[in-house]
């Protein structure tokens, strides 16, 4: 079935997808961790890849900025293409010193000052939140790799940080005391995409998950270049795709 937005055919999606925000990056992702990696859909300029990783079909799509987008896209991928479990990969800000450049957040919950939840169940605020499954193996996957990288005597490399984030319809929008707030509730990062995810997974019967690479900090004013932003992305798919491997 063609969507509105999907032009693949059926079959065309594996049942896991990685989800990163930027069509380049979806392209690199295929180009870089898939194999026999092949383009079922490219309407907008939001291509959609799918392929293997470690001998298994693993689909990679492009979400667009912000909740609204990366609702469509998940809609449509969980109840027309026979999608079972999603994952974002893509960058966030980093809220507590804690949370350094290059860090990886894993999303276990997701809050968000969106309206878009309150016209899923009247009167309700919903809670945002990462499949269990997905998020206990992604912590997993994390404690793995460093391990292994202690094994192998390399030094220490960027964190995983696992908790809240929050999910923000403004990039630009200033609001003071915001985020020292949220850093004293425990919220480890800001993005745009996470609570929309989590909460089309819930009404559609998926499984969802944000892996995040930290790109810039809040607090510090520190932050990655573009090209910083597009290429370092390995250690959060890696575990994003370790993830879907070992929870399916």
């Amino acid at each position: 079935m063609v969507t509105p937005h999907i032009s693949a055919a059926p079959g065309d999606f594996a049942p896991d997808v990685l989800m990163p925000g930027d069509p380049r990056r979806a392209r690199r992702i295929a180009e870089t961790f898939l194999q026999d990696a092949r383009l079922v859909t490219e309407v907008r300029g939001i291509e959609g890849w799918t392929g293997t990783y470690r001998g298994r079909p693993l689909s990679v799509l492009a979400s667009g900025m912000g909740m609204p987008s990366v609702t469509i896209y998940a809609t449509e991928l969980f109840r027309f293409y026979g999608v079972r479990s999603i994952v974002r990969v893509g960058t966030a800000g980093g809220i507590p010193q804690a949370v350094g450049l290059r860090d990886v957040v894993v999303a276990t919950a997701a809050h968000t000052d969106s309206a878009m939840s309150n016209h899923r169940v009247d009167g309700v605020h919903l809670s945002h939140a990462a499949s269990f499954d997905l998020a206990k193996a992604a912590a997993e996957a994390a404690a793995k790799a460093a391990a292994a990288a202690a094994g192998t005597g390399a030094r220490d490399g960027p964190g995983v940080h696992i908790g809240p984030v929050f999910t923000s319809d403004h990039f630009y929008l200033a609001r003071p005391g915001l985020f020292e707030q949220l850093e004293a509730h425990g919220t480890l990062a800001v993005e745009m995409e996470a609570a929309g995810l989590y909460a089309t997974a819930a009404a559609e019967g998926g499984r969802a998950l944000a892996v995040l690479t930290v790109s810039d900090h809040i607090c510090l004013a520190q932050a990655l270049t573009p090209a910083e932003r597009e290429a370092d992305f390995e250690r959060a798919v890696t575990i994003a795709a370790t993830t879907l491997e070992t929870s399916s």
